[in-house]
């Protein structure tokens, strides 16, 4: 049974990379009979002679859809599938794919530092239509783009790994760290406030001995004004000639 391609994008396929118009497939199970009819013609005519271009292009789109498998969904009960295109890029669809990238991350609001989901997805999938464009120029050179990407995967994942263990570590750190502080809080509080009953108490006795030591202090001053004066008066007495 035929296949349809239909005029339509897939609003889950919204992505910087180039795809062609998706495909319908009516039965999932004539699909797959259609696939293995294909792959038998496929060999015969691998077998027969074939011409070298037709042989360049059908290695071409493998390697796309390697690199860039096709997508596939159901919808309605029908099977839909979409390849990413092998349509050679012009200087023109470099330069929309900046113009996409840099209107995606502002409509987006990428952060334009620091870790951002956002801006790494975004150049993710402006780096795959880049592998896409030079594949279909070169084949060999998009394989080699397609083992950067990959490392350039890996080494992130490394990363982000070895970040969220450090994170989880140092939460775990900080957390105890944190409850050993507050414990210190509360002994400190502790010996605050008995430090602060000790002075109050302090302050009282020795408000107290200086009020004993005032009262004493004026009751001597007092008992020597008077002995001065009884002695002053002896004196004046003993002093004084005799009438």
């Amino acid at each position: 049974m035929a296949m349809v391609v239909q005029e339509r994008i897939i609003p889950s396929m919204n992505t910087l990379v180039k795809y062609d118009n998706p495909v319908l497939v009516t039965k999932h199970s004539e699909k797959l009979k259609k696939d293995k009819t294909q792959t038998k013609i496929g060999t015969t005519c691998k077998i027969q002679t074939t011409p070298i271009a037709i042989d360049v292009r059908r290695e071409t789109v493998e390697i796309l859809n390697g690199i860039l498998p096709p997508k596939e969904w159901e919808e309605d009960g029908q099977i839909w599938t979409q390849q990413v295109s092998s349509t050679p890029a012009t200087r023109l669809d470099v330069i929309n794919l900046q113009e996409q990238l840099d209107m995606r991350l502002q409509q987006r609001q990428a952060r334009e530092t620091g870790i951002c989901p956002v801006r790494r997805e975004l150049y993710s999938q402006c780096f795959d239509e880049i592998i896409r464009q030079v594949t279909v120029n070169c084949a060999e050179r998009g394989l080699l783009l397609l083992r950067v990407r990959d490392e350039m995967r890996m080494t992130m994942a490394a990363y982000q790994t070895l970040y969220q263990s450090s994170i989880a570590f140092g939460k775990e750190d900080l957390i105890t760290t944190a409850d050993e502080l507050k414990q210190q809080k509360i002994e400190l509080e502790k010996k605050l406030a008995e430090l602060q009953q000790k002075y109050e108490q302090t302050e009282r006795r020795a408000a107290e001995l200086r009020e004993a030591e005032e009262k004493k202090h004026a009751e001597e001053m007092q008992f020597l004004k008077k002995t001065n004066q009884q002695l002053k008066t002896q004196l004046e007495g003993i002093i004084a000639p005799k009438k």
